[in-house]
């Protein structure tokens, strides 16, 4: 499968699919945390999921946000998050993130969720209102087209998602795009080995399953380079596949960096993945 639309539709099939298994185990969409049992966890190996976060993380929050997490590290251990910062969490699925978030910068700050699923939306929504979260927003939209302005976002994080796109220049350019000057990035993503082509990294794994689109690490340092970005870091944590790895990658918008001409800003406001 090599169409983009195709590609981006069974991600959405999937994640929407991980969204309803979470909802139907805790009592189903209509009563989301009402099942006399708790919500059902997403069946995935170690190397994904909840395990990835300590344990007083987990317990904070209501257990559909955690039984939803398909990620492949805790972003938000790596992000410095700070008292007062705009966050924006790409593909939040569940809300995990984006509610950990909201904890970290505090009612003075505030916790963005962006995700074009349907299902985990309502599921995110569910979970910061059970968690009593009032500074976070979900939208809805793609990872390739942020619908929100130029130069009003602290920290980017996103954990095991930008893979899964199939225009990831145009990820890091919105990313680039919703930064403000001296603004980082801290995510989780699944990075291959650079002398694996892309072939064989799709023969490690599907491209659903966060392996075959995912960028070698010279790729991903490129491609962060490319959009503008300095201080670029990137540090495996765990392997996932073989040559394939787990890793926090980190990155810098320059103090410098001018504004968007406003014709830019506004092209990319109209606004994958969960």
């Amino acid at each position: 499968m090599t169409d983009p639309i195709e590609l981006r539709e069974t991600v959405r099939r999937r994640y929407a699919a991980s969204a309803l298994q979470v909802t139907e185990g805790a009592g189903g969409a209509e009563g989301v945390g009402a099942g006399c049992c708790g919500a059902e966890p997403v069946e995935i190996d170690e190397n994904f999921g909840s395990v990835l976060y300590a344990d007083d993380e987990r317990g904070a929050l209501p257990t559909e946000a955690v039984a939803a997490s398909l990620g492949c590290g805790n972003p938000t251990a790596v992000a410095d998050l700070r008292e007062g910062e705009r966050v924006l969490d790409l593909g939040s699925g569940g809300g995990i993130d984006v509610l950990l978030s909201a904890r970290r910068v505090g009612p003075t700050g505030k916790a963005y969720g962006l995700d074009m699923t349907e299902e985990m939306l309502a599921l995110a929504l569910a979970n910061a209102a059970k968690a009593g979260a009032r500074n976070v927003e979900f939208l809805k939209g793609t990872i390739e087209a942020v619908p929100l302005p130029a130069a009003t976002i602290d920290v980017v994080i996103s954990n095991c998602v930008i893979n899964l796109s199939t225009d990831k220049p145009a990820v890091f350019a919105e990313i680039f795009r919703v930064l403000r000057p001296g603004g980082r990035v801290g995510v989780s993503d699944v990075v291959a080995d650079d002398a694996l082509t892309p072939a064989q990294r799709a023969e490690r794994g599907d491209y659903v399953g966060c392996i075959a689109g995912a960028l070698s690490f010279a790729e991903y340092r490129s491609g962060l380079a490319a959009a503008g970005f300095t201080d670029i870091e990137i540090v495996p944590t765990h392997a996932v596949a073989d040559g394939m790895h787990a890793a926090i990658v980190r990155a810098t918008k320059p103090s410098t960096a001018p504004a968007p001409a406003p014709a830019a800003a506004a092209a990319g406001a109209g606004g994958c993945c969960g």
